[in-house]
Formats: structure tokens, C-alpha cells, sequence
């Protein structure tokens, strides 16, 4: 019997889903949007978890008449977080001149080889998963970012440690690429702002768990803390040897580490750890929106639990439909990216997105969480 991979299933779906190609991925009665991301591998809950709150707000969308007379559908492809597949895959998207957008890319080091191709193909990238600070530039007409940057990630956790717990031996573990050197650069502008420094830093090749070395440099200037800026896989097998090892510093890491796949990792080794996050808590139900997102996610998958990287999806496709509704029904990539370069302020109901000149990115928001010894987060308030 053959058994499809994950992203091959995603793959047959589409395929067996899709209509006669169409003109920039509009029909009368169909729009068709395009997400190159991880499916598979250590950075695979991103990607699919960025799938799953899209599309629970899109077949929302879908059950209540569609946009202007069209439904939404969304076809995935895997590039296993490396930026020539991503690359290839985008190319793809692009000549074929079939979907009208991408929507939910994942990862630094591959939107920095994708977006060159986005911008000159004039093709709409929105809510990319990533906080790197190139996709912000004001001249990028055709890129929506959804999420605060990783420099307002870095500055909160170094306010947090050395404010408030008064950390002053701070090392760093980093992805070795785009996106770790991002995050770096962040923590080392926000220590020096106080005259401080790193005390240590190691590093480790993306899409390995190779860290042990980094840990053992690391290790040797006793930390009080080590922020950590990588994906959810090497940064569970760091925290875990550290353990091992008797060094016990805070644990600091970013949102893209897919915090729900980290604590799973984790196990009891993540009582502690703390991740800022980039959306509210997805299990606040006082939020209206965080409310819709679970029904919606209850709908799309009855089994499907919440989590912070889907909710961020699933406020990429609210902000999608919205930027849709606004365009009408002349649907066109050139009249969706003007639609979506206008959109004003939205209220989603407890996570206000605002663009304006110049400003292609929602929300300035960061939040720290804290994963407990059960698996679950609470959210730190000032003191805590």
C-alpha cells in the first residue's frame, strides 16, 4: 500500500480540489491562494500550523457565501524551511499565473530568496511568519506583515531579565542563518542601549539539533540566562542536555519557535522556559476574536486544539478576507494590493491591526508567556 507524507496528502487534496487553471487565481466563482511553506520536518508545525488557521478562517468565510459570490481555497506547498525549494516553489506559484496570492509564508532565510521574486512579479505576500526586518521596508508595496518585529521580541525579553529580574550574565544560543542573525543583532542592540554585552554566544546549522557544542561553549560563562532564537526541535534538544547538565539559567525564547510543538518537545524539561509571543493567548475566550478563532477551528477539525502559531494564521486569513471584501468583485492582484495597502485600522476584537503610509505592518504587540510543568502557558504580567 503507498503511504502519502503528510505534504503529499496536502498535495493530493489540492489537487483533487482545483478547477481549470485561472487568470491570476480568479473565477467566477473561485479565488485561489498559495502558501510556500514548511510541511515537513523541524520546522514543520509552523508551516501547518499557519495552514490550519488559514483555512479555519477561510471555510468561516466559505459557510457564510464566500467574497463577493467566490469561495476561497488554498493549495500548500512544502519547502522544508530551505530557501531553494521555497524558491522553486515560488517560482512555480508565480509563472503559473494561477493563484492571486501568497499568503502564510514561514521562515526568514526563505522569504529573504522569495520576496525579490514576489516584488518583481508584482504578486501579493501576505502575513509571512517571520519578524525579520527587511519585509517592513516601506517601498514593498506587495508585502502585509501581520506580526511585531524580532527586534521588539528581543527588547522585551532583555527589558524582562534585566529589569525586572536583573540579569546581567545574558549568553545566546542562534540559528546559524538570516533569521538567527536577526534575532542576535536585536539582543545585542537592546544590551548595548545599557551598556551591557553577551557573555556567550553559540550557534547551530538550521534544520539539525546539532547544539551540544554550542552548549559547552555556552556552558563555560555560567549564565543567568540564555535567550534562544531557533525553531522548535534543537532549542527543545539545548534546554533538555542543559538540564542534563545541571545549568539551569533562565530560558528565554522567540515566537517563531512554534511554542505549543516546543513545550510538546519539551515535556516536564519546559516548566519554565519562557516565549514571547506575537498574538493574545489563544485560549482567552474573553477576546472576541480568540472566541471566533476556536469556533472556527472546531469547525475546519473537530479535534484540532488551540494554539499560538494557528491563531496567527487565522488572523493572517481574517486580514486576507478583509483586504478581499474591500477590493469588490474586480479582483485582480494589481486592485487586491491596493485594497490591502489602504486598509486603514482593523479591529478583529482584541488585536487591532493598523497600516498606514509607510507602514506595512499591523501590530506592534509582544506578550510573554510561561510554559508550566503540565505543558500548558500562562501569560506574565509585570512582577510575575
Amino acid at each position: 500500500m503507498l503511504h502519502l507524507s503528510r505534504a503529499a496528502a496536502f498535495a493530493a487534496c489540492a489537487l483533487t480540489a482545483a478547477p481549470l487553471a485561472a487568470d491570476q487565481g480568479v473565477t467566477d466563482t473561485e479565488i485561489r491562494l498559495a502558501q510556500v511553506a514548511a510541511l515537513e520536518g523541524p520546522a514543520a508545525a509552523l508551516g501547518t500550523g499557519m495552514r490550519q488557521g488559514m483555512l479555519a478562517a477561510f471555510e468561516e468565510a466559505n459557510r457564510a457565501g464566500g467574497i463577493h459570490g467566490r469561495t476561497i481555497s488554498l493549495t500548500s506547498m512544502d519547502d522544508g524551511y530551505e530557501p531553494d525549494r521555497s524558491v522553486s516553489h515560488t517560482r512555480s506559484v508565480i509563472e503559473g499565473d494561477d493563484y492571486l496570492a501568497l499568503v502564510g509564508p514561514v521562515g526568514t532565510p526563505t522569504t529573504k530568496a522569495t520576496q525579490p521574486l514576489a516584488t518583481q512579479a508584482g504578486m501579493p505576500m501576505i502575513a509571512p511568519f517571520t519578524g525579520a526586518g527587511f519585509l517592513r521596508d516601506p517601498s514593498l508595496q506587495n508585502v502585509v506583515n501581520v506580526r511585531a518585529t524580532y527586534d521588539a521580541e528581543t527588547q522585551a525579553w532583555v527589558d524582562y531579565l534585566v529589569d525586572e529580574l536583573g540579569h546581567t550574565d545574558i549568553a545566546i544560543l542562534f540559528q546559524d542563518d538570516g533569521f538567527g542573525r536577526v534575532g542576535l543583532s536585536g539582543v545585542k542592540k537592546a544590551l548595548e542601549a545599557r551598556g551591557m554585552s553577551l557573555v556567550a554566544e553559540g550557534s547551530y546549522t538550521r534544520n539539525t539539533v546539532a547544539v551540544k557544542s554550542a552548549l559547552l561553549d555556552i556552558r563555560k560563562a555560567k549564565p543567568q540566562a540564555v535567550v534562544m532564537v531557533g525553531a522548535y526541535k534543537p532549542l527543545s534538544e539545548f534546554i533538555k542536555l542543559s538540564r542534563k547538565m545541571k545549568m539551569d539559567p533562565t530560558f528565554v525564547t522567540i515566537s517563531f519557535v512554534g511554542s505549543k510543538a516546543l513545550a510538546a518537545e519539551l515535556g516536564p524539561d519546559g516548566d519554565g522556559v519562557i516565549v514571547s509571543q506575537v498574538v493574545p493567548e489563544p485560549w482567552d475566550t474573553n477576546l472576541p476574536i480568540v472566541a471566533e478563532y476556536q469556533a472556527a477551528l472546531s469547525a475546519l477539525e473537530a479535534t484540532a486544539e488551540p494554539g499560538f502559531v494557528s491563531l496567527e494564521g487565522y488572523v493572517a486569513g481574517r486580514l486576507v478576507i478583509e483586504g478581499l471584501r474591500q477590493t469588490g468583485a474586480d479582483l485582480s492582484r494589481e486592485s487586491f494590493t491596493n485594497a490591502m495597502n489602504t486598509l486603514g485600522t482593523l479591529d478583529l476584537g482584541g488585536m487591532t491591526l493598523s497600516f498606514g503610509p509607510g507602514d506595512n505592518q499591523g501590530s506592534d504587540d509582544v506578550f510573554l508567556t510561561r510554559i508550566l510543568a503540565d505543558g500548558s502557558f500562562e501569560a506574565m504580567r509585570p512582577g510575575s
